[in-house]
């Protein structure tokens, strides 16, 4: 049996439709409970969809019969923001799925009070999607206040979608010092920080941005959170995270809690290749 290191528990939600992947969603779902069946399951977080996918998901979740399956972990983003949010809700509760979070982006020129009210009492996680622009400090407190969770999106399709690693540190260490968690998406197609041979985008690395939320844990300042974000050393990276320790693991991963990727695989591998997991997905060939 595979003993996981605490790190890397649910670490990775499976963002498989979303770009670069594009999965379609008739080859997603069953590639998600196979992921979820799998010897390393215990690393693999929710199937995460948009909201315009609902529609065309029941079918994938029943058997030849009509009978449904045993429920789909699953998380929506709701790009339209709180109304599609809530719009999104209600077409789940039809769904045999079991709903684990429902990510929201604040659209632009809305207020905290306004989307709040909007998105109304949601009784499942919600991540709001923090905007980079002078609402951000606003948007944290009302986070923080309602008990809800904080998503960073880290990159795109763009060079202007990826964060500087000191906006980036700045953002990690206001929801932490709030005692909001948060997840990341986009963009981490590795663990440590590099620079993408064909776009030239430099790329955050989820295992930088784990050793940021120990960082702000423990109270380190924006400069020295920054300074883990921009560290491209992937030895040091994978020393510094192997050597946390099972406090400084738990209270890091309580902050950040999981990050998107069209891979699920690719980033177990390089995890692997970094001495930090069993290559467990040599075991189940």
């Amino acid at each position: 049996m595979t003993t996981f290191p605490a790190f890397a528990i649910g670490l990775c939600d499976d963002a498989a439709v979303f770009p670069p992947g594009l999965a379609p969603l008739d080859a997603a779902v069953p590639a998600h409970r196979a992921h979820r069946a799998s010897a390393y399951a215990e690393l693999v977080g929710p199937l995460v969809l948009p909201a315009t996918a609902l529609d065309d998901l029941d079918p994938l979740l029943r058997d030849t019969g009509g009978a449904a399956r045993p429920p789909l972990d699953l998380s929506i983003t709701a790009p339209g923001g709180p109304c599609e949010a809530a719009k999104a809700l209600a077409a789940a509760a039809d769904l045999p799925v079991d709903l684990r979070g429902l990510e929201v982006p604040v659209p632009a020129g809305m207020e905290p009070d306004e989307f709040f009210r909007l998105l109304g009492a949601v009784d499942v996680p919600v991540y709001v999607e923090v905007p980079r622009d002078e609402r951000r400090p606003s948007i944290i407190a009302a986070v923080a206040a309602l008990g809800h969770r904080a998503k960073f999106r880290t990159g795109g399709v763009k060079p202007h979608l990826y964060p500087s690693p000191d906006e980036l540190a700045a953002a990690i260490k206001a929801v932490v010092d709030a005692g909001v968690p948060f997840k990341a998406t986009a963009g981490l197609h590795h663990p440590v920080r590099n620079t993408d041979p064909e776009t030239g985008f430099h790329q955050h690395g989820f295992l930088n941005l784990l050793l940021a939320a120990d960082a702000a844990a423990e109270g380190r300042p924006v400069e020295e959170l920054a300074a883990v974000l921009a560290d491209r050393d992937a030895p040091s990276i994978a020393s510094r995270v192997a050597g946390l320790g099972a406090e400084r693991t738990a209270a890091a991963r309580a902050r950040f809690l999981s990050f998107g990727t069209c891979s699920i695989t690719d980033p177990l591998t390089e995890l692997a290749d970094l001495g930090l997991l069993t290559s467990v997905l040599q075991e189940t060939t």
